[in-house]
């Protein structure tokens, strides 16, 4: 099978790791990509997206079965192409971010769709299928919590609270997750630090995470973080608010906890430091591994293909 991969994130962890696990299947994947630069400050321009389909319209022109369109702004362009069928993959602030229009409005024309939680499958209204990306447990695995502080010089006889993203994007909620340890430090008698991942490789997230006492997440929009799966893959604790397909992915998972108030986030989190343990994540985590999604996202490919041969033959 031939996959034509539309994406305004190719760097993307999940991204890439989504197509490697279909290529290990024997699919094979050609990416293109949305011209221009991301940053902190500012996305993509409409002229980059204008650029984007001439590069598409061209490239559907070869020998691929179907298009699959990753993120809901590529969708557009995934629809205008005139031969394939179209397989569509929201992320989640594509669907409940200030352009979710772009990709409720595309879904309906898609042959089919991937959502990454029940709670996104709600908030899109339609028939769906319901994958989230999966983790690469040879790489987010449990080490030695000492050897991972001394490799990146943290005080061990600290606690360390890992906000797993930059300070400046502003959906990810910093200032709400400094309150929360500003707050705790008078419940511990440890000193605690907040710890943030600022231009950290993916590569290098399970040394954070297993330096880490808590996994601490404050967004105001998730759609299936992996960073919570990778802390289960890990044993981190995760406190988090109730976003996305958290409280479903930290079901039956100790010590964690999913809250709703800062006053919840305060107790689950000086609950988690004093406890002083890791958690039971990664036998938890072991169904959304990469061969699971890897599968799933086969399937629908197929069903999809299936159809496209069916429709063909009665004409």
């Amino acid at each position: 099978m031939n996959v034509l991969n539309l994406t305004s994130k190719a760097n993307s962890p999940p991204f890439e790791l989504q197509v490697q696990a279909l290529e290990e299947r024997g699919i094979d994947c050609t990416t293109v990509s949305v011209p221009g630069m991301v940053t902190a400050e500012s996305g993509r321009s409409v002229l980059d997206y204008v650029r984007f389909y001439p590069t598409v319209l061209t490239e559907s022109l070869g020998s691929y079965d179907l298009v699959h369109a990753n993120y809901g702004l590529t969708a557009p362009f995934a629809l205008a192409q005139p031969r394939l069928p179209v397989v569509l993959s929201l992320w989640g602030t594509d669907l409940d971010g200030e352009l979710g229009w772009v990709s409720k409005r595309c879904a309906p024309y898609c042959d089919a769709t991937i959502v990454m939680s029940e709670q996104m499958k709600r908030e899109l209204g339609q028939d769906c299928h319901v994958i989230p990306h999966g983790v690469d447990f040879d790489i987010f695995e449990p080490m030695s919590q000492s050897d991972a502080i001394d490799r990146l010089g943290w005080d061990p006889d600290a606690n360390h609270v890992l906000f797993p993203y930059k300070k400046e994007r502003t959906v990810k909620n910093y200032p709400r997750a400094a309150r929360i340890v500003d707050a705790v430090r008078d419940d511990v008698s440890e000193p605690v630090y907040l710890q943030t991942a600022r231009e950290v490789p993916h590569a290098e997230m399970p040394t954070y995470m297993n330096a880490a006492d808590c996994l601490l997440l404050t967004s105001d929009r998730e759609g299936s973080p992996n960073v919570v799966k990778e802390a289960m893959a890990c044993n981190l604790p995760v406190v988090s608010v109730d976003v996305g397909d958290v409280r479903e992915r930290l079901e039956g998972v100790t010590p964690s906890s999913v809250c709703r108030t800062d006053a919840e986030l305060r107790r689950a989190l000086a609950t988690v430091l004093t406890s002083e343990t890791r958690s039971n994540g990664r036998e938890q985590a072991e169904k959304i591994n990469m061969e699971w999604m890897a599968a799933r996202i086969h399937d629908v490919y197929r069903d999809v293909v299936d159809h496209q041969a069916d429709a063909d033959g009665a004409l």
